[in-house]
């Protein structure tokens, strides 16, 4: 039973995930307090009543980076880390991250205008491919096969104006096979691993591409926890590619999602997930 203790579900909509972490949280006889990234607010002094520890699912970067900074501020412990939050988030810092440890990762090249983007590209080669400092589910990603295919694409990005254009993160196209790897790590342990294969370049689950189990392999284990506690360690989506010098870690999400996953390898990621917070709630 719960004892009292009270775990806290930050969240934007509850998909299959959180009904998922939901359903666990019941099983295990725990209190939930459900909260609205739409609807909370933060202020300066500690609210009277708050939860143990608070599980940190919004969709959105910018609420889930915020929303844990407030909470740290009253003493209460996310999973994950509003540090986490902060590194795995964003793609420059944790290939900035990746390289100062050691871990095998794309050749990326980061600019800060359009005019050194083009720079950028010819550094890296082509193809190549442009993605969006902070983003998910292979959105906003363009590969770029030729000079003229590369500048327009940064000339329509500049033009947009937003902040998330502002800065170019410009990655070599590896050469993989028709899948990538997704490797889900709760604490120091490695939960469960897939194989998302599509005919397309990206294999996102959440753009159609098909899942199955992958073997977790004592050296595929080794890097998905070395690229998860190089940002912090928590939950974490580490995503590979298998290329041709051997595996590469090119992203660390920080609130990933696992229904197909979970549906893939049958594992009960939800109660990992859940069991991990409980841990961090009693420390």
């Amino acid at each position: 039973m719960s004892n009292g203790f009270r775990l806290g579900l930050f969240t934007t909509i509850v998909r299959p995930e959180e009904k998922a972490i939901l359903a666990a949280a019941e099983a295990r006889g725990l209190a939930v307090e459900r909260l609205d990234d739409g609807e909370v607010t933060f202020g300066l002094d500690r609210p009277t009543t708050l939860p143990d520890v608070v599980l940190n699912r919004s969709v959105s970067h910018t609420r889930a980076l915020y929303a844990a900074l407030a909470y740290a501020h009253y003493g209460v412990p996310t999973v994950n880390a509003p540090e986490v939050v902060e590194l795995a988030g964003d793609k420059v810092r944790t290939s900035l991250r990746l390289a100062e440890r050691g871990i095998p990762t794309p050749r990326t090249v980061v600019a800060l205008s359009p005019e050194a983007a083009l720079r950028a590209v010819e550094q890296i080669g082509y193809p190549a491919v442009l993605k969006p400092a902070v983003g998910s589910w292979g959105r906003l990603m363009a590969k770029v096969d030729d000079a003229d295919a590369a500048e327009q694409i940064i000339e329509h990005k500049g033009a947009l104006g937003s902040p998330v254009h502002s800065v170019f993160y410009v990655q070599e196209f590896v050469p993989k096979p028709d899948r990538d790897l997704r490797v889900f790590v709760v604490g120091g342990e490695v939960v469960a691993a897939m194989y998302r294969r599509s005919s397309a370049w990206r294999t996102n689950a959440a753009r159609g591409a098909s899942a199955e189990e992958a073997p977790i392999t004592p050296e595929l284990a080794a890097l998905a926890l070395r690229a998860a506690e190089a940002v912090g360690g928590g939950v974490l989506a580490v995503d590979l590619m298998e290329s041709p010098r051997g595996l590469v870690v090119h992203e660390v999400n920080p609130t990933p999602e696992f229904k197909t996953l979970a549906g893939a390898t049958g594992a009960d990621i939800a109660g990992k997930i859940v069991d991990y917070a409980i841990g961090v709630g009693r420390r």
